[in-house]
């Protein structure tokens, strides 16, 4: 692979969720503004080489949407049955009177138009004190895919019924399961390694250079997750803040790759969110510290 230099993309974006569709890798990603009501649609960019990515604007069909009136972000994807399922956080809604939540559309394509699904939010209440923001949907081997979700410092597990319209129940008959770690704040996001499921989450505070990333493992997709420490931190002088993340796997060198956002150091304006590409070590239990780079 030839040198990968962070930022991978110019412009100011953030949450990225990355995946590998058709031949090649994909992030999806909320366009970071400060005053967030103006993130009203999200990008996606392609590359078959991790170097030269295209991008893809406004995927949403945001017609399809006529209540999300404040802001759309953080999203996350999954291909099922061949059609590509967008889950993304609207409008930040702060109780269960608002309308919003998490949203999800639909596309033949990886990069869209991604139209709307179900007429209405997917989850569109507080469930377990969490606010339902920060999606990440994660398909087991077993083809079953579960929606990590949750910002206020609570994280609920569900799973996705099999037309991806709802939630089908768990054995012990609840929907949700709140399956908080310690020290959660937002941003989960589920990668599964030899039979063990890693349970990676952003801590601290995303204005500023206290966001974070720490993990924990467990043989169960539900957990339980202890939180086995921070893997990603303000690093001089590369930069602060690194957090809301996605992952890439490229099998051919089993090489794992972290995509992530984070802020220049000392940058005190809040939207001012880059994305940026590294490497991982992840196996027999345990995430190495992740080294942030400018190029390698």
């Amino acid at each position: 692979m030839k040198g990968i230099t962070n930022p991978i993309v110019p412009g100011w974006y953030a949450d990225p969720e990355a995946r590998t569709y058709e031949g090649k890798y994909w992030i999806y990603a909320t366009r970071s503004f400060t005053e967030y009501t103006q993130q009203m649609n999200l990008d996606a960019f392609s590359s078959d080489d991790l170097i030269n990515w295209d991008k893809h604007e406004a995927i949403i069909e945001m017609s399809d949407f006529p209540y999300i009136w404040r802001a759309v972000w953080a999203p996350t994807i999954i291909e099922s049955k061949g059609k590509y399922y967008l889950v993304f956080a609207s409008n930040d809604i702060q109780n269960n009177d608002e309308i919003g939540g998490l949203e999800i559309a639909v596309s033949d394509t990886p990069e869209g138009p991604f139209r709307g699904y179900l007429g209405k939010s997917l989850i569109d209440r507080f469930i377990h004190n969490a606010q339902p923001i920060d999606a990440h949907l994660f398909k087991d081997d077993d083809g079953s895919i579960y929606l990590y979700y949750g910002g206020w410092r609570h994280c609920n597990v569900a799973k996705m019924n099999e037309d991806m319209t709802g939630f089908v129940s768990f054995e012990n008959g609840e929907t949700f399961l709140s399956i908080t770690p310690e020290g959660y704040v937002e941003g989960p996001c589920m990668i599964k390694k030899d039979g063990l499921y890693y349970l990676m989450w952003s801590l601290g505070d995303w204005v500023n250079g206290s966001y974070r990333v720490a993990y924990g493992v467990s043989d169960n997709p539900l957990g339980p997750f202890d939180n086995k420490g921070t893997v990603l931190e303000r690093q001089e002088p590369i930069a602060e803040g690194p957090g809301h993340h996605g992952f890439l796997h490229i099998p051919e060198e089993d090489e794992w790759l972290i995509v992530y956002h984070r802020r220049i150091i000392g940058d005190t304006e809040a939207g001012n969110r880059m994305l940026c590409i590294d490497k991982m070590e992840i196996g027999d239990g345990e995430i190495k510290p992740i080294v942030m780079t400018n190029s390698w």
